[in-house]
């Protein structure tokens, strides 16, 4: 029996079986330990409001994973749109807010927004919408 085992470690396709067995073992390990950006809401309305007005737009979201949520950076459309997001990282089972600030000083009529997060996760859309005033 004992032979058995040193003929088929000496087999260079049991190595191979071996070795991948041990990389699926360390990738499934290694991808189940992330962070997960969890909200409770990605589109807001925040209806009508008048030209010049500056909305403030809050999107609370929760890291459901096991490892601390990183937010990096934030693109919005435009210059009239500023984020405010935890510069600190976000340990499992907590919160934050992430703030959009929309000036509508520049902007009327139907507005329709997205502002991208990027993170140690996969990039978020928020989005947001309503109708400036003149």
């Amino acid at each position: 029996m004992l032979n058995n085992f040193f003929v088929n470690i000496k087999n260079p396709f049991s190595i191979g079986r071996v070795f991948c067995l041990f990389c699926l073992l360390v990738c499934t390990v290694v991808l189940k330990a992330q962070p997960k950006l969890s909200f409770k809401k990605q589109k807001e309305n925040f209806g009508f409001v008048k030209k010049g007005e500056v909305v403030k737009i809050e999107f609370h979201f929760i890291n459901t994973g096991n490892e601390p949520l990183i937010i990096t950076e934030t693109k919005g459309e435009c210059s009239c749109t500023s984020v405010e997001f935890p510069k600190h990282p976000v340990a499992p089972n907590q919160s934050g807010v992430i703030v959009v600030l929309f000036d509508t000083k520049t902007v009327y009529d139907r507005q329709d927004r997205t502002v991208e997060l990027l993170s140690n996760v996969k990039p978020v859309k928020l989005r947001f919408k309503g109708v400036v005033l003149k």
